[in-house]
């Protein structure tokens, strides 16, 4: 029999591509949002598998459209992936984030429960968690310093995943995952921004890219590499907790300049910090740093060690930045395109 699997947030990136690796499993893919508008799921129009999915709206906010979603599906396994996914606009929404984002879990968790103990839970937790680290990687056992709303919330989810699983013996699994990026980013994403803004300006359909802090670094990974790891948690004998990262951190200016690269852009920086900008060869200004979009406090580097990750689920990435680069590029010119 077909196994069936039920992802929130199937319309977003992470859902997008997990539902994608699951059907081609011979899974039958329950997917849920807020709304399922057509506007909404452009990702799964893009990846030819909008009509393989059953779709069913669903808010983590409801008790009762949880348990209405239980009784009315029977699913083996169930993916987590809704939720607020922006650290700076959490400031703005404390309630609403950890409503949706901490307290959905127990609704799920519980509804698990009470309807059926054998299904499997996965719950997307974010590298946030660790905050301020104090280790040069952070691994399982390094120490949680969330600082934003978003992180707390994650937290929260992450540690109540736990709590379920060793009290009540439930089947129940964080993935602790890193930035991960990819052609299906939001727009909001500094990666997506770049990729799309500089084929923009090359297409004349865009003067200038403002960024932030050319100076931070992030490990980015690729995504469609990253839920392949979700499901190779949930096929363990017993559940455990992983952290899934690249291991390799790079800023945002060589992110940039490989994207330059990607599509044939020549000239040169000039300025300092802040103060930076490109100009071309024809002296033409294309990106540079807008004070807005720096942000008033810039945590501590994370790096990801996914050592354990290596050892037992037989993972590891793949894909490098500049073949992440490369997909990117080349994946939204052709949507660019359409």
């Amino acid at each position: 029999m077909k196994k069936v699997a039920l992802i929130t947030g199937v319309n977003g990136q992470d859902g997008a591509y997990l539902a994608q690796f699951l059907i081609k499993k011979n899974y039958k893919v329950i997917g849920t949002a807020k709304t399922i508008a057509k506007s909404k799921i452009w990702r799964l129009k893009r990846l030819k598998i909008d009509k393989k999915i059953v779709f069913c709206k669903l808010n983590l906010n409801n008790k009762k459209n949880i348990e209405y979603i239980f009784n009315k599906y029977k699913f083996d396994e169930f993916y987590n992936l809704a939720g607020h996914s922006i650290v700076t606009t959490s400031f703005k929404n404390y309630l609403n984030i950890a409503n949706s984002t901490a307290m959905g879990v127990i609704r799920i968790l519980d509804a698990i429960k009470n309807c059926n103990r054998k299904i499997k839970f996965y719950q997307a937790t974010s590298s946030e968690i660790f905050g301020d680290s104090s280790k040069k990687f952070q691994d399982e056992k390094t120490n949680f310093n969330p600082k934003n709303p978003y992180a707390i919330s994650k937290l929260f989810a992450h540690l109540i995943t736990r709590n379920f699983r060793e009290y009540h013996n439930i089947y129940a699994v964080s993935g602790i995952l890193f930035n991960h990026e990819s052609p299906l980013r939001g727009e909001e994403f500094v990666t997506r921004k770049i990729v799309k803004g500089l084929i923009n300006i090359t297409n004349k359909k865009q003067h200038v890219l403002k960024v932030g802090n050319l100076d931070s670094k992030r490990d980015w990974g690729f995504a469609k590499e990253y839920v392949q790891a979700m499901w190779k948690m949930m096929q363990l004998k017993e559940p455990q907790d992983f952290v899934i990262s690249s291991g390799k951190a790079y800023s945002v200016k060589h992110f940039i300049d490989l994207t330059l690269k990607q599509l044939g852009i020549k000239g040169k920086w000039i300025g300092k910090k802040n103060k930076r900008k490109f100009i071309t060869s024809e002296n033409k200004t294309i990106i540079a740093v807008s004070p807005k979009l720096i942000r008033k406090k810039e945590y501590k580097l994370l790096i990801g060690n996914s050592s354990k990750a290596k050892k037992i689920l037989k993972w590891k990435p793949k894909i490098s930045i500049n073949k992440l680069v490369e997909i990117m590029v080349e994946e939204e010119k052709k949507f660019l395109l359409i």
